[in-house]
This record gives C-alpha cells, structure tokens and sequence, in this order.
C-alpha cells in the first residue's frame, strides 16, 4: 500500500478545527513575542530595555496569538464545510475559505469593508495555494514516464526515431 501525499493526509475535520486553532495561535504567539520583544526594546527607556521588551511580549503577544486563532478557527469552520458540500479537497476550498473568513472577520465594519476584506483574504489564499502548488511541481520527483522521455533523448544509443536525411 502507498501513502499518499498532500490533502489525503489531513485530519478528518472535527479535529482538523482544533488542530488549525491551536496551530494559528502557536504562530501568533511566537510571531507576537518576536514582534512584540524587538518594539517593547525600542519603547523602553536606555536602562529599562529588557524589562521593556519582557513586559510588552506578556501583555501584546497573547493577544495576537488569540486573533490568529480565531482567524484559524474560522477558515477551517469555512474549510470543512466546503470540503464536506463539495465532496473534494482542492485549492478553491482554500482560496474560498479564505475570502469567507476575511469577509466574516470584516462584516462589523459594513458591507464595503466586508467586500474588501473578503477580496483580500481570497488573493492572499491564492498565492498561498499558488505558491503551494508551484513548490510542489518544482520538488517533485519525476514520474517515470518522464524519467524514461529524458533517458531517451539523451541517450546515444537509442535507435533513431526519424529516417533518413532531409
């Protein structure tokens, strides 16, 4: 039995929503602290840096943390639902997923900030999954078909496929 790869290896949904979350808030965390650590330095006056530094990555990186998690939680709510209605995993779950929860995310600011946020959360996901995808064909093994073409142009020996002299 081989083991596929990509999509097919995800959690099935109900625990993928809790493994996005707390993946989401991990990065937020970590993310926050770094940010937070290097602006709480340069706030803080010359003999205070590092107890400047310490205090703002405890009040401010738990918090961003929370925002990426709920950010998470939400595209993986959109994202299951999406794979469970259109019975396939594909990027244009992920690229939908990501305009809903923009969108979502905005929708207390009005329709119009709506509107934009949910373009924007969709461009961004398509150039994840853009990026994704080019990643993916760029370190790829070859298949064998492929790696029989290129033996077979470049090899020497291998009988002439075209007769005769034009």
């Amino acid at each position: 039995m081989t083991r596929q790869s990509g999509m097919a290896d995800r959690e099935p949904c109900p625990w993928r929503i809790i493994d996005d979350v707390g993946g989401a808030f991990c990065m937020g965390n970590i993310g926050g602290g770094m940010w937070h650590s290097i602006k709480g330095a340069r706030m803080a006056p010359a003999g205070a840096r590092f107890a400047g530094s310490l205090s703002a990555v405890q009040a401010r990186a738990p918090v961003l943390g929370g925002q990426f998690a709920i950010w998470g939680g939400i595209f993986a709510c959109f994202d299951c639902s999406l794979t469970a209605l259109r019975q396939k995993e594909d990027p244009w779950n992920s690229i939908i997923s990501g305009a809903a929860t923009g969108g979502t995310l905005a929708l207390r600011a009005g329709p119009q900030a709506a509107a934009s946020a949910a373009a924007v959360g969709g461009v961004l996901l398509a150039l994840i999954e853009g990026m994704g995808i080019m990643f993916g064909k760029m370190f790829a093994p070859p298949s064998p078909d492929q790696m029989i073409a290129e033996q077979q142009r470049y090899d020497p020996t291998a009988p002439p496929t075209q007769g005769g002299l034009f």
